[in-house]
């Protein structure tokens, strides 16, 4: 279906022209029976339900509102200027009345029903379920995400899918399930940094969702602004080990570090000492040297000296 704009009369003439057929009722019949007419008088009551359809034709909408007309079953338009408005009276579809059943042992009530055919052209948002779903590696996770969308063509929305509110939100946490089994939840620990994770890199991921989303919902008329991830998570079952895991994992990166710059360090000394020959050194002290100060530069707790008063070798 394709959205079709029209322009309908304006509600405020059309008031005045209502007004004047309801005015002309009680008049007619007043003056018929002055005059003893009963045909005025029929022809006056006649115009209670030409009065009466006319109302009905009247209808306002606010900004970023839309109402779609259907005529005896055919898409007649969809009316999106805000403001006062009059239409066929049997293309403006009205809402009903339901029964909201009552809290706390209250009786029942009955309360207005939006007619579907009003539909908002506004932004809307929402979060979707926490869903627990498995990565590419197969780890269980619990994953979910915020959409924010909004209704573009109001003749799909309506006709092309039934209660497009609701495709909205089950293809949303579809997509949501597809997602997280494309990427895995974070690195690889043999290969670290090499490769898309939910963790990490959230803007491709955010992009790779919106992306599904827009393709899954403009089947609905509905355009997709934004999309991301707002919770991610291990299953609670290996949240645990898994926690163990990257702990292990940044104290092994750390210490990587540490020796590196520990090693830096010792052969940066042992290149000045023989730059400036200060001291000659021959293998064996120089493996002294460099244990002594790997111990000091690598070590957790402070270093404590050690005054040796002899010699290496005695």
């Amino acid at each position: 279906m394709e959205e079709r704009v029209v322009k309908v009369a304006s509600g405020w003439t059309m008031l005045v022209v209502v007004l004047a057929l309801w005015a002309m009722i009680p008049i007619g019949i007043i003056y018929g029976a002055v005059n003893q007419s009963e045909g005025f008088i029929f022809a006056s009551i006649a115009l209670f339900p030409v009065a009466l359809i006319f109302s009905l034709g009247l209808f306002s909408l606010q900004p970023n509102q839309a109402r779609v007309l259907v005529l005896f079953g055919k898409y007649a338009g969809t009316v999106r200027e805000d403001g006062f408005h009059w239409a066929n009276p049997f293309s403006v579809k009205r809402g009903g009345m339901t029964t909201v059943p009552g809290a706390d042992g209250k009786p029942a009530q009955v309360v207005s029903k939006p007619s579907k055919f009003l539909i908002s052209l506004r932004q809307r948002n929402f979060e979707t379920a926490k869903l627990k779903v498995n990565d590419l590696r197969g780890n269980p996770i619990e994953i979910s995400a915020v959409v924010v969308w909004r209704v573009q063509n109001t003749a799909q929305a309506l006709f092309d899918v039934d209660a497009y509110e609701h495709y909205v939100t089950v293809q949303s946490e579809s997509a949501v399930r597809q997602l997280a089994g494309i990427y895995p939840y974070d690195h690889a620990s043999d290969h670290p940094g090499e490769e898309i994770t939910l963790r990490e890199s959230g803007d491709v991921v955010n992009q790779s969702l919106q992306k599904e989303l827009h393709e899954r919902l403009q089947k609905a008329g509905v355009i997709v602004e934004e999309a991301r991830l707002n919770h991610l998570a291990y299953a609670p079952e290996i949240a645990g080990a898994m926690l163990r895991r990257q702990q292990a994992e940044a104290i092994i990166a750390a210490r990587k570090k540490i020796v590196h710059g520990a090693v830096s360090m010792v052969e940066m000394a042992l290149d000045e000492l023989a730059e400036k020959k200060i001291l000659e050194l021959d293998d064996e002290r120089k493996a002294a040297m460099v244990g002594n100060l790997l111990v000091i530069l690598c070590g957790e707790t402070e270093a404590h000296p050690v005054i040796n008063t002899g010699t290496l070798y005695g």
